[in-house]
């Protein structure tokens, strides 16, 4: 039984270590596609969205960030469809063991016109 125990320790170390680090992985974002052919600037826009890193593997609200700011940047402008002229920019804050990353997208939306 002994062994056993010596034996699953390390396999339920790598479990949780796996299980711990997919909370950490999130999809790509084209937050500036290829605009279409024909389009109509509508106005520039900026949204911000906020995340934080509690501790060292803690992530709460960072994976959805970009998407999160890109879409509340194009809701500024009824009617846009996508962004070009896009600008990025990220920061970060400490506060005792938590760091707040907060990401603004800016650019002109447009809209396609048929």
């Amino acid at each position: 039984m002994k062994l056993l125990r010596r034996h699953a320790m390390p396999w339920l170390l790598a479990m949780s270590a796996v299980a711990l680090l997919q909370g950490c992985s999130s999809a790509i974002i084209n937050v500036a596609p290829m605009p279409p052919v024909k389009y109509e600037k509508l106005a520039h826009v900026e949204a911000t969205a906020c995340g934080a890193l509690f501790g060292p593997l803690i992530p709460l609200g960072l994976n959805g960030r970009v998407k999160e700011a890109r879409d509340m940047a194009l809701a500024k402008a009824p009617g846009a469809t996508s962004l070009i002229n896009v600008d990025m920019k990220e920061e970060w804050a400490w506060v005792f063991i938590i760091v707040s990353r907060c990401t603004t997208i800016s650019g002109d939306a447009v809209k396609e016109v048929i």
